[in-house]
């Protein structure tokens, strides 16, 4: 194989898959019956579901929300905590509930201008290892352990949202919103970027290779978001945005509620308890991510088909969303060596989305769960080239890592023709920005061969 994976062929996807010589295809009918999750699991699903009660109740009573984004670093006498102080008074003199995550930093200036005009200032605020303070300018707060039920809370009763620079953290947030956004998840609000000079590095990488390479990322979505400077230009995209219902007191056809609120808590708890179930069967994974837009015969397809070969072949089990591209590359890699090969897919109105090479699969309804599960058994996490999704799930995993919420594990970036732009941006946030750590740099690690992958496993 070639020392460079640079090329990848046009945005289609497979409809179909052959099957390798002497081993037949698993039957496409999955089961997630078996044995029980053990105690701990069960006091952890008890809180998890207390978190959604609390904050589905604490957000009912809110209106005109707005939601601000950025990096709890940033010095109050920086120019972006000025920017977002201006940009929360204009808030809240003109009737929006300001939202932020409660902290210092971005989080406290725009609730300090939203607090200083008069409006309503709420913090979504996360229990860190270290101390987590909510700032002296927030009227409304709720508390959260778990950072996906925190990021849930933060993102969905928003008519819009507004992200200054920041770090691991708003990478993760920023990827969630869009990436919902474009699955249907969320309701389509306006997306204002503030700091033209933060920003554009990033959507450089984002058109050039998430969108030109891997074909991931549709251009018209980029070019749909408000990249901006100051406080009025933000506050012009959004001033006219409707005040947008409570996402399930309109349409039970949302997602997120089909059933009304009461039904969708006990939903949730039962994809949560089929979830951990189906962890308890699963050893030594490796969960392998990628775009979906890959087809067989190009380089990276080849190379997620032997990375699946070597996981395989290694004792490891393989796990992938499930579906096409480099799912299915992976997951045929292991299937074809004998191999576990796991699927932890989407349910959608017309069924489940499952390549054919899964030998077990588990399928959820809400994207929530789906990614708290796919992310927490792993003994380590393989990114290929991928669009939203895909980099959702790389900043998620770097944000935990980062505020000591999961041990540190390894996060390898196969590509390093397609990576390279990104972490250079990683060099930029901590040498310019000051939004991440020096060590923060150091949690990847880019190969190019798929047999290097083991020396990062053993």
């Amino acid at each position: 194989m070639s020392k460079k994976l640079p090329e990848i062929n046009p945005p289609q996807i497979s409809e179909s898959a052959n099957t390798s010589p002497g081993r037949s295809l698993p039957p496409q009918n999955f089961t997630t019956a078996g044995e029980a999750i053990n105690f701990r699991d069960s006091w952890r699903i008890f809180r998890i579901i207390s978190e959604f009660i609390d904050g589905y109740q604490f957000l009912s009573k809110f209106k005109r929300e707005v939601t601000i984004l950025g990096s709890a670093r940033l010095p109050k006498n920086g120019h972006y905590y000025k920017v977002a102080e201006e940009f929360g008074y204009l808030l809240g003199k003109n009737g929006f509930t300001t939202i932020t995550g409660g902290g210092p930093g971005i989080m406290e200036a725009a609730n300090k201008g939203a607090f200083e005009a008069g409006g309503v200032t709420v913090g979504i605020n996360i229990q860190l290892p270290f101390e987590q303070r909510i700032n002296p300018y927030v009227k409304e707060s709720v508390g959260f352990f778990y950072f996906f039920t925190r990021k849930v809370m933060l993102t969905s009763p928003a008519d819009a949202f507004v992200f200054f620079p920041g770090g691991f953290g708003t990478m993760d947030e920023f990827f969630e919103v869009v990436d919902f956004m474009e699955l249907g998840f969320m309701q389509k609000v306006p997306v204002v970027l503030v700091g033209k000079e933060f920003w554009e590095p990033l959507l450089i990488f984002l058109r050039k290779n998430c969108s030109d390479i891997a074909h991931s990322i549709p251009k018209d979505i980029i070019d749909s978001w408000y990249v901006v400077d100051t406080a009025q230009e933000a506050f012009d995209y959004i001033k006219n945005v409707a005040d947008l219902p409570d996402a399930c007191s309109v349409s039970d056809s949302n997602v997120f509620c089909q059933g009304g609120p009461d039904w969708r808590i006990f939903r949730i708890m039962a994809e949560l308890v089929d979830g951990f179930e189906f962890l308890t069967k699963l050893k030594n994974d490796v969960t392998v991510f990628g775009t979906k837009s890959i087809l067989p015969g190009s380089s990276y397809y080849n190379a997620a088909y032997e990375i699946g070969k070597i996981l395989a072949k290694n004792g490891f089990t393989t796990i992938t969303g499930g579906g096409p591209g480099i799912m299915e590359a992976a997951n045929k890699g292991a299937f074809d060596a004998g191999g576990e090969s796991v699927g932890i897919n989407m349910r959608w109105e017309k069924g489940e989305r499952v390549n054919n090479y899964v030998t077990k699969s588990a399928g959820f309804f809400f994207p929530f769960v789906r990614k708290l599960i796919i992310t927490s058994p792993s003994k380590a996490f393989v990114f290929f080239p991928g669009g939203f999704g895909t980099l959702h799930q790389l900043f998620e995993l770097l944000t935990l890592m980062e505020t000591k919420k999961i041990p540190l594990v390894p996060v390898i970036l196969v590509g390093s023709d397609f990576w390279k732009p990104l972490l250079e941006y990683f060099h930029l946030l901590f040498h310019q920005f000051k939004t991440i750590g020096l060590t923060d740099q150091d949690f990847v690690k880019v190969i190019d061969r798929p047999e290097d992958v083991l020396k990062y496993l053993q």
